[in-house]
């Protein structure tokens, strides 16, 4: 983390960060251009690099800041107690919703950075990476699927959730009907079927 950035007051920050996020999660890293960025941050480009030093800085700092800042959402909603597979995702969704309520595109940049295939972005971001995988894996290990594997095609229907899940974000950030307790609402309804599918 680069500690001089936050010494930059909340607005501003979240500024910079929101345009990061926005152009890393549409463009990816090969394509996000820091003319863009600063456009969107209205910002120098001088004063991006003074706390980034270069794209690669600013991408590596924005991943760890997405990690850390989801899984402490994550641990706050998600109950520890908690075994329903599909009630673990409601609460994953609970916690998205918060996020996104502050910075709209971080779970969509999660996302993207799941199939970045640029050598450097991809090593920037390594550690952070294996951490918030390790976060994702602890909190459904817990999860009681006996139900679920009782049942034929769970797997093809999860996977079906999940492609829903991230494209009715997507879909909800491209044309401009983006609001996080809305999309919250229409995920819920998503899972809610699924899991009736299930009994």
């Amino acid at each position: 983390m680069n500690a001089k950035f936050f010494d930059l007051k909340q607005e501003k920050q979240d500024r910079i960060i929101n345009a990061c996020l926005k152009l890393f999660a549409l463009n990816g890293y090969l394509h996000a251009s820091t003319d863009d960025i600063v456009k969107e941050a209205h910002i120098s480009k001088g004063l991006l690099f003074h706390y980034f030093e270069s794209k690669l800085g600013a991408y590596s700092f924005l991943y760890d800041f997405s990690v850390r800042y989801y899984s402490l959402e994550l641990s706050t909603a998600i109950d520890p107690g908690e075994t329903s597979y599909v009630e673990i995702l409601r609460q994953v969704e609970a916690a998205k919703m918060q996020v996104m309520k502050s910075y709209p595109y971080m779970c969509l940049f999660l996302e993207r950075c799941k199939t970045e295939d640029i050598a450097e972005a991809v090593l920037s971001i390594e550690a952070s990476r294996r951490s918030f995988e390790d976060t994702i894996g602890t909190i459904f290990a817990r999860a009681d699927m006996t139900y679920i594997y009782s049942k034929a095609n769970s797997d093809r229907l999860f996977k079906m959730l999940e492609f829903t899940l991230v494209g009715t974000m997507k879909n909800m950030l491209m044309d401009g009907s983006f609001n996080a307790e809305m999309l919250y609402k229409e995920n819920i309804k998503f899972i809610n079927t699924v899991d009736k599918a299930l009994k």
